[in-house]
Order: structure tokens, then C-alpha cells, then sequence
């Protein structure tokens, strides 16, 4: 049971790590769009891009997906610059439509194998010494799930505030915050 609560904590700081931001950036890039309203559906991606993320480590632990990790750090970015610039295109709809949720079901989940194939090698190294990986990964995918709905309920409240309390129009809120992320992603890319 140690094990589990270690491997919890570690995919807890594992998203909320100040040096590795890029999870929290994809986050906020993916609810922008969403309010609480919609809560369901923010979480559902989030659930999503949980198992994606823990299937890649879980090919990683057992030794079935070797990844060359430049490649990788170059396309985390990529993915968040992608779910930014989506947000541009949906950001004007008062309601997320069904087939923009679906278009964002499939993007999440191949999101969150790469995403997890950028940690997959250390977490490979991790696991190493482990008998048993069930418990591991199961603990790893609680902790970041807790630390996702963490980052989603700050940047829903954020957006209930925006929209609601400061009157910022949806549509500037979510472009503006957008193109932000948009930036932070093109440095990440080329730097």
C-alpha cells in the first residue's frame, strides 16, 4: 500500500510541478471553453486524457513502447498549441457543440498517449525495481486525476469570474487566454 500512496503523490506533483507546467498549460487550454455548467464533459476529457496518459506509461513500464524522448518533448508542445488554437475556431459558441466535444474526445485522448510517452522513460526507470506495476500505475493515474481536477476547478472558477462577476465577453476571455497559451507553446516548441 506504500507504494500506491508513493506513486499517488507522484503523479499528483507529477501535474502540478512548477518545472514541468506543460501539463497545467494543456489543462487550462482544454477547459477555456467550458464552464460549470459543462462540468461533466471537462470532466470526462480529464478522465480521458488520465488513461491515455497512463496507458503509454504502462506500455513504457512493461517494456512494449520505447519512445525517442527529443521527439516527444517537441510534440507536447505541439498538442498545446493545437488545443489553443482550436479554442479560436469554438471560442464565439455560447455552448461547446456535440461535434466539437467529439473532435476534442479523440484529440484529448491521443494527447494524453504522447503526453504520457514524455514521461514514460523516467517512469520506466521508476518501475524498474517493481515486482508488481498494477498497483504503481493505478496509484499514478489517481494522483494525477486528483491533480487534474485541481487545475480544472481553478479554470472554471476563473472562468465563472471572468464571465460572470467581471462580465468579460466569452469570447475574448477564451481567445485572449488562448492566444496566450498559444505563445507560451510556440516558446516551448523553439526553445
Amino acid at each position: 500500500m506504500n507504494d500506491f500512496w508513493f506513486y499517488t503523490e507522484l503523479g499528483f506533483t507529477h501535474v502540478l510541478d512548477p518545472n514541468g507546467y506543460d501539463h497545467v498549460l494543456f489543462l487550462t487550454a482544454l477547459a477555456l471553453p467550458f464552464t460549470f455548467v459543462q462540468w461533466k464533459k471537462v470532466f470526462w476529457l480529464a478522465t480521458l486524457f488520465t488513461t491515455t496518459h497512463c496507458i503509454s506509461l504502462a506500455l513504457a513500464a512493461y517494456g512494449i513502447v520505447e519512445v525517442n524522448s527529443d521527439l516527444v518533448e517537441l510534440l507536447i508542445p505541439v498538442t498545446i498549441l493545437v488545443t489553443a488554437l482550436f479554442n479560436l475556431n469554438i471560442s464565439d459558441k455560447a455552448d461547446a457543440s456535440r461535434k466539437a466535444f467529439q473532435i476534442d474526445l479523440v484529440t484529448t485522448g491521443f494527447f494524453g498517449l504522447i503526453h504520457g510517452l514524455g514521461f514514460s522513460n523516467y517512469f520506466r526507470m521508476l518501475m524498474a525495481g517493481e515486482d508488481e506495476k498494477t498497483g504503481p500505475l493505478l496509484g499514478f493515474a489517481a494522483g494525477i486525476e486528483g491533480a487534474q481536477i485541481l487545475v480544472l476547478l481553478a479554470v472554471l472558477t476563473l472562468t465563472f469570474i471572468a464571465l460572470n462577476w467581471i462580465k468579460v465577453p466569452r469570447k475574448y476571455y477564451v481567445w485572449g487566454l488562448s492566444i496566450l497559451i498559444a505563445l507560451i507553446s510556440l516558446k516551448l516548441i523553439f526553445l
